[in-house]
């Protein structure tokens, strides 16, 4: 049975004070996995009391907690993950053009400030309904998540130049079929981030990674392009709790795993911004204080 671990050595890149970690995923009990999704993740439920022991290992502030693909278009989990972790967590929704404004009135008082489009094999809501998430987005003021095989990115830059709402570009942007730092791909994440509504997200490298750990050169070198191109564009999630693994033999060291990624970021102040200012942009989050986001 997987156990994870949350304490042991801190990451040796100390993360500022204020720190959000934009992206995880969390499980309490009561909410089964749906048709159509994957399931739950192996062990026990990652629920917020797992998720506090994580923060305060490595240093996180506060936190953007992403809807699970196992629950689809049921939020209810994500509503009580929020409730549970209280004022320093907002939340990421999965909902689409049927959902009523009823149901999106109830996912912002609870948190909710962004919507998930993932457009992979067991997501809720992928690219067909990219227009329709980005205008119900917009006119909240929520930003969008937006995850799909980066290698595909060209066949929909003309639709993501058109978004009207703050939107980070996932994983990466998990190029599956590869890419180089000079390459197409990411000349074409750089228009995009020039547009003037783009993130890039560090979150999860070892999913698309075909070197593979424990420095990810391929993933590590398309990432420090875009960080030298746009730094104030990048933010950064320890992709908690690692749905992909089923042993512990899989299961990444956290501590190291964040060294590793912030290890691309060229100084203090970038990871100052990558860490704090950036993701406040990105998520309309209020300036850091002790009392919480």
């Amino acid at each position: 049975m997987l156990v994870r671990t949350l304490s042991g050595r801190p990451p040796k890149i100390a993360l500022p004070r204020g720190t959000v970690d934009t992206q995880l995923h969390m499980y309490l009990p009561g909410f089964p996995a749906l048709a159509g999704g994957p399931a739950l993740p192996a062990g026990a439920l990652p629920d917020a009391g797992q998720y506090r022991k994580l923060m305060r290992w490595l240093g996180i502030d506060r936190v953007i907690i992403t809807q699970g693909n196992a629950h689809q278009r049921d939020n209810t989990n994500l509503i009580a993950c929020l409730k549970a972790m209280g004022p320093l967590a907002r939340g990421v929704a999965a909902f689409g053009a049927e959902t009523s404004e009823r149901e999106l009135d109830a996912l912002s008082t609870a948190g909710v400030i962004g919507a998930r489009i993932m457009d992979l094999p067991g997501g809720a809501v992928g690219l067909d309904e990219l227009e329709a998430v980005d205008d119900r987005a917009a006119a909240r003021g929520w930003m969008v998540a937006i995850q799909f095989d980066g290698s595909n990115i060209l066949q929909h830059e003309p639709r993501l130049q058109k978004l009207k709402s703050r939107w980070v570009f996932d994983h990466h942007g998990k190029f599956f079929s590869g890419a180089a730092p000079d390459g197409p791909e990411v000349a074409a994440v750089k228009r995009l981030i020039d547009g003037g509504n783009c993130w890039f997200k560090f979150a999860g490298v070892y999913e698309s990674s075909k070197t593979g750990g424990p420095d990810f050169a391929d993933v590590a070198a398309l990432s420090r392009a875009v960080v030298a191109h746009a730094p104030e564009r990048v933010v950064w999630g320890s992709n908690w709790p690692h749905n992909l693994a089923k042993t512990n033999a899989d299961y990444p060291d956290d501590a190291e795993l964040t060294d590793t990624v912030l290890g691309w970021l060229p100084d203090a102040g970038a990871r100052h911004r990558v860490l704090v200012e950036n993701p406040e942009r990105l998520f309309g989050l209020k300036p850091f204080t002790d009392r919480g986001a």
